[in-house]
């Protein structure tokens, strides 16, 4: 009798060994993330990707890097880098070539390049393979000018030495648009150069130009840094050129610079904005692109943190002013949680 119950004891003791043995206990530093689903976890593993952002004076670069910082802690499976780069139009053709597969762009230069038109009507083919995945916050375009240059309409940069943004950035491309209105062209200038801001800014201590387009949320870390230590302007675009403007562009809408954003502004200055966006390449894994899209929207902080630009990222407006079809994941995103 003793014998038969010393067995069962030893049966049990094996059960219950085998269970436990199969009861893993988690790794510290493994948990997924309780915003992702299984199911949108399935379609990829392991992945490395590039965020395309734009100069280190901007404000991509640091939303850029925020993100990436969000993907890496939040995003299963999902390695990611933030790369400074030429920003708007040089990112679009990083997608095109497959060397980024989250870039920040204007939704102006989205479409342009999706429809084959403007810039990209002869130089470039379309680039079909575009996806939205989220409109961001307006674009200021920015128009700095010494304070003893005597600039202080668009009208002025005749006979000046101008910067109008990098070649292939979004900021020439606007540039060109707005002097374009102003029937100014490069002929009426001393001297037009393609550089960065980050470049311009450098040029402009020194005395070397006048004046410097730059396109981006405000306030614009190199125009604070600026204003802090030089004597300059933001020269404003009038509301009637911003309506000529628009009626050829139509992306372009009347924004205003409210007084005190930067040292020495005493006024609201009025100017034209576009939508900064993040686009994907179409071939990009739906669940991937879903769970990226929603760990910005559930770690909004991080972004603020990054910029004050952040606080304009609200998963009410991610769809106004999108130029392009929505990618999948980012589609499927927004119907789960808009109502």
């Amino acid at each position: 009798m003793r014998s038969k119950t010393n067995l069962v004891f030893i049966v049990m003791l094996i059960i219950v060994l085998l269970l436990t043995g199969c009861a893993q206990p988690s790794q510290p530093g493994n948990e997924v993330s309780d915003l992702v689903t299984e199911e949108m976890n399935q379609d990829y593993d392991d992945m490395e990707i590039t965020i395309a952002t734009g100069g280190t004076g901007g404000v991509y670069f640091p939303l850029g890097g925020a993100m990436a910082n969000i993907f890496n802690a939040y995003v299963p499976g999902l390695s990611a880098s933030a790369e400074s780069t030429g920003a708007a139009l040089a990112n679009i053709d990083l997608i095109r070539t497959g060397e980024a597969d989250v870039a920040f762009t204007q939704n102006d230069i989205t479409y342009y390049a999706y429809t084959g038109t403007e810039m990209y009507a002869e130089e470039l083919d379309p680039v079909e393979n575009l996806r939205g995945m989220a409109i961001l916050y307006p674009e200021f375009v920015q128009i700095v000018s010494l304070g003893d240059s005597g600039i202080e309409e668009v009208e002025d940069l005749r006979g000046k030495k101008v910067a109008v943004g990098a070649e292939g950035s979004g900021t020439e491309a606007n540039a060109n648009h707005i002097l374009e209105v102003h029937g100014i062209n490069e002929d009426d200038m001393e001297e037009v150069l393609n550089i960065s801001f980050a470049q311009a800014v450098m040029k402009m201590r020194s005395g070397q130009i006048d004046a410097a387009f730059v396109t981006a949320g405000i306030p614009t870390s190199a125009i604070v840094e600026m204003t802090e230590t030089l004597d300059v302007n933001i020269v404003p675009v009038r509301s009637e050129i911003i309506s000529m403007i628009s009626s050829r562009y139509p992306f372009y809408v009347e924004v205003t610079i409210p007084e005190r954003t930067y040292t020495g502004q005493s006024e609201d200055i009025t100017t034209a904005a576009v939508m900064a966006m993040l686009v994907v390449p179409a071939e990009l894994p739906e669940g991937l692109v879903y769970n990226m899209t929603q760990a910005i929207f559930e770690h909004q902080e991080s972004i603020i943190a990054a910029h004050d630009r952040g606080n304009d990222i609200m998963l009410e407006t991610a769809l106004i002013g999108m130029p392009v079809d929505l990618h999948p994941g980012a589609a499927r995103f927004y119907e789960d949680h808009l109502d």
